[in-house]
């Protein structure tokens, strides 16, 4: 399993939300790019990489500081979410070293640009299913669906999607731990890669993690636990390859 560290930019800055709220933030770099330098430093494999303006404006905002951070490790895979809503950004981040573009509140919206984006895209294409006592929200998490995450997982899994980023909001940025059950259940009921995320605050959490009733969790996300020092990134990503 991977541990993704997570790099949110909101005003071109390194920062963590509360529940995705934008007036909850704490800001921990004011320089994104070295952030990500510590992250590849201590040993990450992959990056996470999120426009939280962009989310909230329907396109990117952010764009910058991505590219900065795409040019500076250009054999790193980094995964981009936030205000993508056209295949014209998608191949816009390709072309700028982007791994894979994270499809969150269009793929609710319009679920077939999902599979317009896997078949020009082949093998780039992740879905964002963020959730709240499983209700799929969208639009920077400010509007919660009648929508079952399981039933549209299910839906992009045919579309050719590469994997499952799945967020429990209610504890994204708690420190409360990580939504195992939840994460197992989906990851059971599909075939393509979960990736988990929100609430993973020390070691305990990815031994549940490693413990889930699943082969199918390939890697967690992780932010505040990381930045405030309640999971050491090494220690967890050794942890990790020995689970």
């Amino acid at each position: 399993m991977l541990l993704i560290p997570a790099i949110d930019l909101k005003d071109g800055k390194c920062v963590r939300l509360k529940q995705g709220r934008m007036e909850d933030d704490t800001v921990f770099s004011d320089e994104p790019a070295e952030m990500a330098a510590r992250w590849v430093d201590e040993g990450c494999r992959r990056l996470h990489l999120v426009d939280l303006n962009g989310a909230f404006a329907g396109k990117p905002v952010n764009g910058d500081a991505i590219r900065e951070i795409t040019a500076r490790f250009p054999d790193l895979p980094i995964q981009v979410g936030g205000g993508i809503r056209d295949e014209a950004t998608i191949e816009a981040y390709l072309e700028a070293g982007v791994s894979y573009c994270i499809i969150g509140t269009q793929a609710v919206k319009e679920p077939g640009f999902v599979a317009r984006a896997c078949k020009a895209f082949p093998g780039h294409i992740i879905v964002g299913l963020d959730a709240k006592e499983g209700k799929v929200a969208i639009n920077g998490w400010a509007e919660i669906t009648d929508q079952e995450v399981s039933e549209l997982a299910k839906r992009f899994e045919n579309d050719g999607v590469s994997a499952i980023v799945y967020t429990d909001i209610g504890r994204d940025g708690m420190m409360t731990g990580v939504n195992v059950e939840a994460t197992a259940d989906l990851a059971n009921a599909i075939h393509v890669p979960v990736i988990a995320s929100g609430g993973i605050t020390n070691l305990r959490d990815l031994e549940a993690l490693c413990a889930a009733p699943s082969n199918n969790i390939v890697g967690a996300i992780t932010g505040r636990a990381i930045y405030e020092g309640t999971l050491d990134f090494e220690e967890g990503q050794k942890y990790f390859d020995g689970c």
